[in-house]
């Protein structure tokens, strides 16, 4: 085992001080990208190697087994074996293995590997549009009551108390509910969520049990606590009992598990509870550039809980860029420039992620990036392995008819299309999204090919959304799933009210947890921030923008089909039209849409300018550094040729 310097060795003076806390009540407030990790481990090596506790006397507890795996593999690299690192799961079932008969003379009843067969039946029993409901939904509903220990007979009364939605109207979520549990208990298994309330009622009615698990634990270190749930603070207060031989580690920040019952009270009152706790702040981030920190800092400002301000560790780099795009296509063709051109630079297209709030915006990056060829990868599920694509797919395969429209429209009615609807789940939200897509594709596609058939459509969604452009590249993922991730590029496009904070149907998103979505998906980025939102008909730019200091315009609501058009005045029109040559070249050249260079507005004003020099350039609206370094020369050369 290494020395207690040589542990220590590397360390900022903040996560020294925490390290160092090898006794009593200790909260860690780690800042996005501070080096948590380091420092826990570091810490629990410190705790060994100074004899304060043996490694088997130490219970480090994470939430994911990838976590706990690499928890245990720095510990070895410092020389420490024998700490058990577990999720909470993984810890009450191993007490349970070994207690639970010794102390109730019963057998463990078998675990559900997944809710959903028992909620399926439940579930084709509602009433449409309901019965179309993703499975996974209503399970996540069921884990969010258990989590907080909720029986069905408290159900209701504690949605109204909590002013909680669940994803279908309460009476039919009751129903589910109550009916998932009595069948469980009929088939005499149990869940997750009931083998942590197992142990707890192990402990609760055999104190030898818990004594045994406290007689093996002296020291307990619980990391991401700002997502501990109600239940999973139960069982570690068992494990406790009266003493306080507790390291917790969290941001409040980065809370945006709630919906399945996690809450960051139990890390904000930490000092409460606990009124001699040493508390200690990782603020020095050690991956994100200074710029990129300035808009993170600007938005914690209303993040409210535990201050933290995050400093920069290194160099400096590019400026965030923010920016409206005239629409949801011209976004899309925008994040695809900027990836080609990153691509060029050297940043590998792995070290770049498109981040969205809810699954039904990856469609449109997927057929673009694989109709340029360019590798991505969806950590959330691609457009055609979703419930709804998936359930119209399986419908074509055993279709008779020939008429891709048709045959389509059929599939879709089957599985609950409904235009009309305004879900009130973001699931939901996402499979109506899907399945009108598949109905628009079904269209275009014969439009395009007035003898093609079924078995024809099919191929060519194969082939727009390839999964030979899916193994590795551009990542596509959620805010949610991009969680503990950090890419060197991190574009957030789709900044409008609605969908950041979303809202949808009944369902209103808590705001302050919409806000810490922004906030870690703004801390994933090294070096490269892309902020955007597309000029939509009655919408408005998500008001997080000017809380980071964006000046966001609200644009004027259009008709959906209208386009912009920008005249120029009639005495700059030849150099509008020689821009316009140019730009139709440039763009040819670089393989992207006009507009993607240069909007026609700006186009206009530096026809009305005659900007002479870069620094006129730079001064036109729409042409930031990036653009002035790439088109400048070329730019001033068409403005400075006579006619």
């Amino acid at each position: 085992m290494r020395g207690l310097e040589e542990i220590l060795a590397g360390l900022n003076p903040a996560q020294r001080e925490a390290a160092q806390s090898v006794r009593g009540p200790v909260a860690i407030l780690a800042g996005a990208g501070t080096g948590k990790t380091t420092t826990i481990t570091h810490r629990i090596a410190y705790q060994v190697a100074s004899g304060a506790f043996e490694a088997q006397q130490i219970l480090a507890v994470t939430f994911t087994e990838k976590a706990a795996g690499e928890l245990k593999a720095r510990l070895a690299s410092l020389g420490v074996e024998g700490v058990e690192a577990r999720t909470f799961h993984a810890a009450g079932l191993s007490q349970l293995g070994r207690l639970w008969q010794k102390y109730t003379g019963e057998q463990l009843p078998e675990i559900l590997d997944s809710k959903a067969p028992l909620i399926a039946s439940l579930a084709n029993a509602l009433p449409p549009p309901y019965k179309f409901m993703p499975r996974g939904e209503l399970a996540n509903e069921i884990e969010w009551a258990k989590s907080r220990m909720i029986p069905p007979s408290a159900y209701v009364r504690e949605i109204a108390r909590l002013a909680h939605e669940p994803p279908i109207p309460v009476d039919l979520m009751f129903r589910v509910y109550d009916g998932y549990e009595r069948r469980r208990r009929q088939t005499g298994r149990i869940d997750f969520e009931d083998m942590l309330g197992f142990a707890i009622r192990l402990f609760d009615e055999h104190p030898a049990a818990v004594a045994e698990v406290r007689q093996r634990f002296h020291a307990f270190t619980v990391d991401e606590y700002q997502d501990v749930n109600p239940l999973q603070q139960a069982l570690l207060e068992r494990w406790l009992g009266d003493r306080d031989e507790l390291c917790v580690v969290g941001d409040d920040y980065q809370t945006i598990y709630t919906f399945t019952g996690a809450t960051p009270e139990y890390l904000l009152s930490f000092p409460e509870r606990y009124p001699d706790a040493h508390v200690v702040r990782l603020e020095q981030n050690y991956r994100s550039t200074p710029q990129v920190l300035t808009v993170a800092n600007a938005l914690a400002r209303n993040l409210g809980g535990f201050h933290k301000e995050l400093h920069a560790t290194v160099d400096g780099g590019s400026s965030p860029t923010a920016r409206p795009l005239p629409d949801a296509d011209a976004e899309v063709a925008f994040v695809l420039g900027e990836v080609r051109r990153l691509f060029g630079e050297g940043v590998p297209f792995e070290e770049m992620a498109v981040l969205y709030r809810i699954n039904a915006r990856s469609e449109p990056y997927e057929e673009s990036f694989a109709a340029a060829g360019i590798p991505y990868q969806v950590r959330d599920g691609a457009f055609l392995r979703r419930p709804g694509p998936r359930a119209v797919l399986a419908r074509l395969r055993r279709a008779d008819a020939t008429d891709p429209v048709a045959v389509v429209e059929h599939a879709t009615d089957a599985v609950g299309f409904d235009p009309a609807t305004e879900p009130d789940d973001a699931a939901e939200v996402t499979r109506q999204a899907d399945l009108a897509r598949l109905r628009a594709l079904a269209a275009e596609f014969v439009a395009a090919h007035p003898d093609a058939d079924v078995a024809g459509f099919t191929a060519e969604l194969a082939r727009r959304f390839s999964t030979i452009h899916s193994g590795r590249g551009v990542n596509l993922l959620t805010y949610h799933r991009a969680k503990g991730l950090e890419f060197d590029a991190v574009f957030l496009p789709r900044l409008l009210d609605k969908e950041l904070p979303f809202r949808s149907g009944r369902a209103t998103a808590d705001p302050e947890e919409e806000r810490r979505l922004l906030y870690v998906g703004i801390t994933r980025a090294r070096r490269h921030l892309f902020l955007s939102w597309p000029e939509e008909p009655k919408s408005q730019p998500s008001p997080f923008l000017a809380e980071i200091g964006v000046r966001a315009a609200a644009p004027a609501a259009r008709p959906a089909s209208a386009r912009v058009r920008v005249e120029a005045p009639a005495h700059d029109a030849p150099l509008f039209e020689r821009l316009k040559e140019w730009r139709r070249k440039r763009a040819q050249a670089d393989g992207v849409p006009a507009y993607v260079v240069f909007h026609d507005r700006t186009l206009v004003e530096i026809a009305e300018r005659r900007p002479h020099d870069r620094s006129g350039l730079a001064s036109i609206s729409g042409i930031g550094p990036a653009k002035l370094e790439r088109y400048a020369d070329e730019v001033l050369q068409v403005t400075s040729t006579p006619p």
